[in-house]
């Protein structure tokens, strides 16, 4: 691969151990990594990236995102309902799916990622009707691009065992952990640099069982892969395990092994202060979703508390069904306001905002090679043009990535590749895909 040299950007948000922000400077990409930051650099034989007029990031990192719900945006039945009678509703639908409706929806959401400048996503993916495999998503990331992180699901409880799902999408527990071993082996690639990492991810508490949730922590420490699941989403799951387990959500981790540095957990809504204490004590991450809290009406999750009490937060957009878009940007955007709505206008600026988006959100998902602007980190590089509408006037550019937008990328390298060029994504036919995307949904909706 050729090297590229970013030149004469605005501002470089670099993100490193020291935080720096050069003004009008230049990055040179050689073999994936970044080679060198800096004013005036030369690179013979280079590509060439004018970025004058732009603010170069790292790439934003999605902690946490349902891909196949792409094909169940704004369903009606489920947009006015709480948590659990959102699931109820979807539920069925979500079991008619195959192979190709996984792989098309999964290429939809993460061409949005793409365009709003998310350069590494996780992905979880908790039932497999018809034939439907990990693999599907897996393949999808490879077209397009992206640094993925894909968790192998699952639900074992279902209606008749007293769980939320119908019987029809659980798998048997033998099944599953014989599924997460085929997948960890054939996938998962633990070196530096890596476009592909595979995590362990029953669904909830409210949808498998105890010895699901401790087998499930067993294996990944065995495998050397990470954990992720739903933790203490809302008013609603601390009630459920109150009653079922008798302990809140915290304790119940803490009990089958899911606390530590190899786990996240999305939302994190209704944790505690001792919770938030166990999570920064053993390490344990946490990806927020804000967008899809305030959709299902969750409630706003205590960043501030945690990220004082040095518990590792990262953002997610969600699944597509609950969000219902896909744009990390406004993620970004919508933690800092809610923050705020929250404790005061001083409870979180511009900067901090865009740090959990970055640099953040690779520490949750345990990638310390992505995330900031440094030598020899990989080269996952967010463009953002500020010469348009919409940060027209700003007196600070970094700021205005935040509080103004833009909200789509110019440009996005993965690797060193081009993933999104001159505001359009340049790996796949995107209009072709989103007309496949827009047949599907119709089949569904019959």
């Amino acid at each position: 691969m050729a090297d590229t040299l970013i030149r004469q950007a605005d501002v470089i948000v670099t993100m490193d151990d020291d935080r720096r922000e050069l003004q009008r400077a230049d990055i040179l990409i050689r073999d994936g990594a970044i080679a060198a930051v800096g004013h005036g650099l030369q690179a013979s034989g280079a590509e060439e990236i004018l970025a004058q007029g732009c603010a170069v990031t790292p790439g934003l990192v999605n902690t946490h995102h349902h891909l196949y719900q792409t094909l169940t945006r704004a369903v009606p039945g489920g947009q006015d309902a709480l948590l659990f009678g959102w699931l109820k509703t979807l539920y069925p639908i979500w079991a008619r799916f195959g192979p190709e409706e996984m792989f098309v929806s999964a290429q939809v959401g993460l061409a949005e990622l793409a365009l709003s400048g998310c350069t590494l996503t996780s992905d979880h993916l908790y039932l497999y009707p018809n034939g439907s495999r990990l693999e599907d998503t897996i393949h999808a990331a490879a077209e397009i691009g992206l640094r993925f992180h894909p968790t192998r699901g699952a639900m074992s409880i279902g209606e008749s065992l007293g769980g939320l799902p119908p019987d029809s999408l659980v798998e048997t527990e033998p099944a599953i952990l014989n599924d997460m071993i085929r997948v960890v082996d054939a996938f998962h690639d633990a070196r530096p640099g890596a476009m592909v990492r595979v995590g362990l991810a029953p669904c909830s508490p409210f949808s498998v069982s105890r010895d699901l949730m401790r087998d499930a922590a067993l294996l990944a420490r065995d495998k050397g892969v990470m954990l992720h699941t739903h933790l203490a989403e809302n008013d609603e799951d601390i009630a459920y395990s109150l009653a079922r387990f008798g302990v809140r959500p915290g304790q119940y981790a803490e009990d089958l092994g899911w606390t530590g540095a190899d786990v996240w957990h999305a939302h994190c809504v209704k944790l505690d202060g001792q919770e938030i204490d166990l999570f920064a004590r053993t390490g344990t991450g946490v990806a927020h979703c804000p967008c899809s809290n305030c959709r299902l009406g969750s409630g706003i999750a205590p960043v501030r508390a945690m990220r004082d009490a040095g518990v590792k937060v990262g953002l997610g957009v969600d699944g597509s069904a609950s969000n219902d878009a896909g744009n990390l940007m406004a993620e970004a955007r919508q933690t800092m306001l809610l923050q705020r709505v929250s404790l005061g206008a001083d409870a979180m600026g511009a900067r901090e905002a865009l740090e959990i988006a970055t640099r953040g959100g690779a520490q949750v998902l345990g990638r310390d090679d992505c995330g900031q602007i440094a030598v020899g980190k990989r080269a996952d590089l967010a463009i953002w043009d500020l010469s348009g509408i919409e940060a027209a006037g700003h007196w600070d550019a970094v700021a205005a990535l935040i509080f103004c937008g833009p909200m789509r990328v110019r440009d996005l390298l993965v690797e060193g590749r081009r993933v999104v060029a001159s505001g359009q994504v340049a790996t796949i036919d995107l209009p072709r895909v989103i007309e496949r995307q827009t047949a599907l949904a119709g089949k569904l909706r019959k």
